[in-house]
C-alpha cells in the first residue's frame, strides 16, 4: 500500500505519503492565495523524500472540505486526475475530521475553519474520531457554546468565542499526514467514512454568471 493523500480546502497546501504502517514523508506550506501554484510540487516533494515513485501509488485521498471554491477544487480535481491516469481509486474524506483526529481529543470539541465573509466553517466531534454534528458554515456567535476548540477560524474569532475554550498546541490547519493516517484507519474498517472524491462547498462561490445588461434609455 502506498497512499496519497493531499488538502487545499484552506490556506495550507499539504501533502503526505502513507505505506500501510506510518507515514513517510510529508509536506505543508500555508499560503492562501497559491494553491494551484504550490499543489504539484509538494506532491513531487513527498515523493522525492520518499524515494517513491507516482506510478506506486495505490490510493488517492484528497481533503473534500469545506472550504472556499476556488483552493477546494484544486486539490479534487487533481485527485480526480491522478486516479484516471493512475488507475487507482480516489477517496475524499472531510477536511475538518482530518483536523479533528489530529488534535487526538477524547472528550467532545469542536473544530472551527475560516469560511470568510465573517462565518467558519465547523463540526462537533465525540472523539478525535467521531463527528456528531456538521459540516455545517454560521457566524462565530452561532456556535454551540461551551465546548474545546480547535482550529483556525476557533483563533481568528476568539474574542466572539472565547480564548479560553481553545485547546493549547491544537492544529490550525489540516495536516495531509493526518488526512493519511485516518484514512488509512477507515480502509482498515471498510471504509466507513471515506466518500467519493467532491468537494463540500456549504454554500455558492463567490463568483456569478453576468446578467443580462441593463437597458439604457434616453
Amino acid at each position: 500500500m502506498l497512499v496519497l493523500a493531499f488538502d487545499t480546502a484552506t490556506p495550507a497546501v499539504t501533502a503526505a505519503l502513507h505505506d500501510g504502517r506510518k507515514v513517510i514523508a510529508e509536506s505543508t506550506t500555508v499560503d492562501a492565495r497559491r494553491h494551484g501554484e504550490l499543489l504539484a510540487p509538494t506532491i513531487q516533494a513527498v515523493l522525492r523524500d520518499a524515494d517513491a515513485h507516482l506510478r506506486e501509488v495505490t490510493a488517492i485521498v484528497a481533503g473534500t472540505g469545506p472550504g472556499p471554491y476556488t483552493g477546494l477544487r484544486v486539490g479534487l480535481a487533481t485527485a480526480q486526475a491522478l486516479s484516471t491516469a493512475l488507475g487507482v481509486p480516489a477517496h475524499g474524506l472531510c477536511t475538518l475530521d482530518a483536523i479533528a483526529f489530529d488534535a487526538g481529543l477524547s472528550e467532545p470539541f469542536l473544530v472551527a475553519t475560516d469560511a470568510r465573509r465573517k462565518e467558519v466553517f465547523w463540526a462537533r466531534y465525540d472523539d478525535s474520531r467521531v463527528r456528531v454534528a456538521g459540516p455545517a458554515v454560521n457566524r462565530p456567535a452561532d456556535l454551540p457554546g461551551e465546548l474545546p476548540l480547535v482550529g483556525a477560524g476557533a483563533r481568528l474569532y476568539a474574542d466572539v468565542l472565547g480564548a479560553e475554550r481553545i485547546v493549547p498546541g491544537s492544529p490550525e490547519h489540516p495536516r495531509a499526514g493526518a488526512l493519511a493516517e485516518l484514512a488509512v484507519h477507515r480502509m482498515a474498517v471498510g471504509g466507513d467514512g471515506l466518500d467519493r472524491p467532491r468537494p463540500v462547498y456549504l454554500r455558492r462561490p463567490d463568483a456569478r454568471v453576468p446578467g443580462a445588461p441593463k437597458r439604457v434609455t434616453a
